[in-house]
């Protein structure tokens, strides 16, 4: 996975600037989308020199790659988090357990409605942009992710069955939440459960 940032913030000043302009970020692609995102106005906003902004950035593609990689590592860490909250009697209550935290991070996690941690989402039918990394798609990264806290969380077995598995799994995830989301702004909940339903299913002949 290729690096966001130009160079990684040591002291704890600089790290709050990048985090500043992250969250700057966030806020500005709910109000204006991601064409009309500016590195300047960031800067402003965020209260750095736009010099600063370029010593972290390189540009603003580089920016929003580096939030949807935050919106990605603090999804999965709402589910680690909630695991040991969770009552998980089977393996399709952690699919269900993730769906809803990415429902919940659609509805209340600024930016995300734009960005999540996949694709740039521009208007329906426009293609998106990668923005996890620049060389991957954007669900395979994710595949790769959740494979990894698969391993430490079920007795699943290991080898690329299953990792074809979570790649297709995640790819129909992506699309019918999609569809949910631009049925209702708030995320249609009958989409929603169905979505819940066929990755179940489909995961059932892999995890069961």
């Amino acid at each position: 996975m290729t690096s966001t940032l130009r160079r990684r913030p040591a002291q704890r000043r600089s790290v709050e600037r990048v985090e500043r302009m992250l969250d700057e970020c966030a806020l500005l692609l709910d109000e204006v989308g991601y064409e009309a995102l500016t590195t300047k106005e960031v800067a402003r906003r965020a209260e750095v020199p736009i010099g600063t902004f370029y010593q972290f950035f390189h540009d603003k593609q580089g920016l929003v790659r580096a939030l949807a990689r935050r919106n990605l590592e603090a999804f999965l860490q709402r589910i680690i988090e909630r695991i040991p909250m969770a009552d998980l009697g089977h393996w399709t209550d952690l699919v269900d357990l993730a769906i809803d935290e990415f429902v919940d991070m659609k509805r209340t996690t600024p930016g995300f409605a734009v960005v999540d941690f996949g694709e740039v989402l521009g208007a329906p039918g426009e293609a998106g942009k990668r923005s996890l990394d620049e060389t991957q798609e954007n669900n395979v990264v994710v595949a790769e992710r959740l494979r990894a806290l698969s391993m430490e969380l079920l007795d699943a077995p290991v080898g690329p069955g299953l990792d074809r598995a979570l790649l297709v799994a995640v790819e129909a995830t992506d699309a019918v939440l999609k569809l949910a989301f631009r049925a209702d702004p708030a995320g249609d909940r009958e989409l929603i459960a169905e979505c819940k339903q066929l990755v179940r299913r489909y995961l059932a002949d892999h995890l069961a």
